[in-house]
């Protein structure tokens, strides 16, 4: 197998064209990232665990190397040593490798949870069964709304800043019934601020004093309004896409 096909089933244009084998290589991947992630969910150890993780780095390593070795192909902008050096160098790469290591005890074994953003590999799954044409569009709705997203996304931390320094400063000496400080530090207070804001209320963090329990129901009511905000903005846009796409269809 030469290896430009080998790079068409690694890396396929999912066109008409994609051999078949380019898509059950993909699924084939998504299984072996998900095996990968199962022994990350439980605390104990046990032989089954000790096959997924062995199956599914041996898959990775593997991926990783056949990747590397059509670099030159992926790259042809590049000079052929060129890409062959640069590619270890790549954002995938890196991400790659990362998800390698530490089942290799090359790094400690708490960075076993970097091999979580492989699951952004998941993508190549979401173009199979050929969702990712609404996914660009939703992006290039955030993108053609951005300013309006970022000057409500300004206003909502403005306001989860300033409300957490008043609710700071009126229950900065107040006690809960057990005794502990309501804010132990603004911190608390930005933590409390953010989940109201957000309409979550843990309830872990509350105000005593009647001007605290005041301004935590007028954050809750704009927090409402200010998080609609955005929900509002991008369905809009999104709708109005989908409208434009049936409108070129027809």
């Amino acid at each position: 197998m030469n290896r430009e096909k080998l790079l068409s089933i690694i890396e396929p244009s999912y066109d008409k064209n994609t051999p078949f084998i380019s898509h059950l290589y993909d699924i084939f991947m998504f299984l072996m990232i998900v095996i990968s992630l199962i022994p990350l969910m439980y605390r104990g150890e046990s032989i089954m665990f000790y096959l997924f993780e062995k199956i599914s780095v041996s898959a990775f390593i593997i991926d990783y190397i056949l990747r590397w070795i059509t670099a030159d192909i992926k790259y042809p902008e590049k000079k052929k040593w060129v890409a062959f050096v640069t590619y270890p160098f790549t954002v995938i790469a890196i991400i790659d490798l990362l998800s390698i290591l530490p089942a290799l005890g090359l790094l400690h074994r708490s960075l076993k949870a970097l091999r979580v953003i492989r699951v952004f590999m998941l993508v190549r799954i979401i173009r199979l069964i050929r969702y990712m044409k609404r996914i660009w569009t939703l992006l290039y709705v955030l993108k053609k709304e951005r300013v309006v997203l970022l000057t409500v996304l300004a206003i909502a931390m403005f306001y989860i800043f300033a409300t957490a320094l008043i609710m700071y400063n009126v229950e900065m000496y107040r006690e809960l019934p057990d005794g502990s400080l309501v804010f132990e530090s603004f911190l608390d207070a930005l933590y409390w601020s953010t989940t109201t804001l957000t309409t979550i209320g843990y309830g872990d963090i509350y105000p005593v004093s009647d001007v605290g329990k005041i301004i935590t129901i007028i954050s809750s009511i704009l927090g409402v309004a200010i998080i609609a905000l955005p929900t509002g903005v991008i369905t809009a846009g999104y709708l109005d896409e989908l409208r434009k796409y049936r409108k070129d269809k027809e």
